[in-house]
């Protein structure tokens, strides 16, 4: 059965379910960032992936990123999948604007991360789930305990 890792379900919140993957802000309030998390048991590297799965991350990333890029008028967008710390497979989508406060270099490992208060959090949420309504999946109708879909 799918589980989250318990690194990012503390340091993130649930913002809906695009087809293949769980959709995470990030809770560090210096950058809009969103992480996608393959809803499948077990992976830890994207070639643990099927190829037709492989594709769709690519393509619910791609989204992500293009959205994210327009919406908060991006710089750069970071987007990378690392496993140092937390194994389970997760994408980052990180917003780069010059002038941020790890500009030019990578966020990881630069600072401590700042929380949203909570008004803050819940209109980052919102203004989030909103550009993504249109790729969210109505999660009563993914298959659940099959392993060649998603599940939980």
């Amino acid at each position: 059965m799918f589980c989250l890792d318990p690194r990012l379900q503390a340091d993130t919140e649930y913002l809906g379910h695009f087809p293949l993957c769980q959709v995470l802000l990030m809770k560090d309030s210096r950058y809009p960032w969103v992480i996608l998390v393959p809803a499948k048991k077990g992976l830890t590297e994207y070639y643990h992936l099927s190829a037709k799965d492989r594709a769709q991350l690519m393509e619910e990333s791609a989204r992500v990123a293009e959205k994210m890029a327009d919406h908060f008028s991006a710089d750069s967008m970071n987007v990378a999948e690392l496993g140092n710390i937390v194994a389970q497979l997760h994408v980052h989508h990180v917003v780069r604007r010059k002038g941020d406060p790890a500009w030019p270099g990578p966020v990881w490992g630069h600072s401590p991360m700042v929380p949203y208060d909570a008004a803050a959090l819940d209109a980052r949420k919102k203004e989030l789930q909103e550009l993504f309504e249109s790729y969210f999946v109505d999660e009563t109708a993914i298959p659940k305990g099959d392993s060649s879909n998603v599940y939980w």
